[in-house]
């Protein structure tokens, strides 16, 4: 058998020799493969998958997004804080998935599904904040057919102090075209590699209500509960049917956790948004205005069956006093599956860790 036929997929091979008109020294050349491998192969045998160049275009587009995120959050005014990993409380709103609890100091600690509770805590000494927020969350095994789904990610997460959905929405909009501009114009051997490319987008994206939003599923068959958060099929062909990113607004009130702000002069709707991304690739950040009074806290956790003796220092934070804020977390590696147009999320983590998958 020729030796190329009989090599294992990554498979790196040394060869040692004098070539001629070169120096007398032993050369040493690497020969290996780069064609993306199935998702159970590359995950199980992460240290032969991530050799590929492959791999290496997707990490250096990853690092380009992760510096243009950070120029434009400092030069906006932005602070960057170190995001906690376990806390006594954490997000409960996570879709189905789960957190992981742990025994710390005789007491029972989760790691961090979210930050959110705690750039709230912030506010009050600093108004414009940032993190790359490490989370983990045992999303159930069936997520990860969806290709968007991981087990530890992280979040760019961000908060501004009494600001309102639009503004952090402005703020997300120019945000995601810088990373754009300067992904495509320092990886375009990255993305030519991968056969990516990367639309041109300027301006503002469009914002589309949670009612629009139902009427539009509507006209594909799709009958939405109201009480719930929009399902991956849904948001699967919303995906698809928009040209650009854009924004889903004006959530049902119930339909999301107790952070979030009712709105006013509506009662039945939140203060609350997505980002979709085109293509397919579905909601690449959530937030909205938080809800920061007491009383406002705890009437939505009798509604949603928390226990606000669970949140002691959060309870007592709230009768402190802690100003509104808005803000909203984007999915570092969701950001990077879109920017290098692959199938599967796993792809777009170093040591990817997915449901179902040891």
């Amino acid at each position: 058998m020729p030796l190329a036929e009989s090599l294992l997929q990554w498979a790196t091979i040394s060869i040692h020799g004098c070539a001629k008109m070169q120096e007398p020294s032993p050369s040493t050349k690497s020969i290996q493969q780069s064609s993306p491998p199935d998702m159970v192969t590359g995950i199980r045998y992460r240290y032969r998958s991530i050799r590929t160049p492959r791999a290496r275009a997707i990490l250096r587009i990853q690092h380009e997004a992760a510096r243009a995120i950070r120029q434009f959050l400092d030069e906006a005014g932005f602070v960057e804080l170190l995001a906690p990993i376990i806390g006594p409380v954490t997000d409960p709103g996570i879709r189905g998935a789960a957190a992981v609890p742990i025994k710390f100091n005789g007491e029972v600690f989760t790691l961090m599904t979210s930050m959110i509770l705690y750039k709230q805590m912030v506010m009050a000494t600093l108004p414009r904040i940032y993190s790359f927020s490490p989370c983990v969350r045992l999303e159930p095994t069936a997520s990860r057919g969806t290709g968007r789904h991981l087990a530890e990610f992280y979040q760019v997460d961000l908060e501004v102090a009494r600001a309102s959905c639009e503004q952090v929405m402005d703020v997300g909009d120019a945000l995601l075209v810088q990373v754009l501009q300067a992904v495509r114009k320092e990886c375009e051997p990255q993305l030519e590699l991968l056969g990516r490319t990367l639309p041109l987008f300027s301006g503002s994206f469009p914002r589309v209500t949670f009612a629009e939003v139902v009427e539009m599923l509507r006209d594909e068959g799709i009958v939405l509960d109201s009480r719930r958060e929009l399902p991956w099929k849904a948001e699967q062909i919303l995906s698809q049917r928009f040209e650009t990113p854009f924004w889903i607004t004006e959530y049902p009130t119930g339909s999301r956790g107790f952070y979030y702000l009712t709105d006013p002069e509506r009662p039945s709707l939140l203060r609350s948004f997505d980002f979709i991304l085109p293509e397919g690739y579905g909601e690449i950040a959530s937030g909205g205005e938080r809800e920061h009074t007491l009383k406002g806290v705890i009437g939505k956790m009798h509604r949603t069956r928390e226990k606000p003796a669970k949140y002691k220092w959060y309870i007592d934070m709230l009768r402190e006093g802690i100003p509104p804020s808005a803000g909203f977390g984007i999915g570092l590696e969701r950001l990077t599956r879109y920017l290098c147009g692959v199938p599967h999320i796993w792809e777009c983590s170093p040591f990817p860790k997915v449901p179902g998958v040891i």
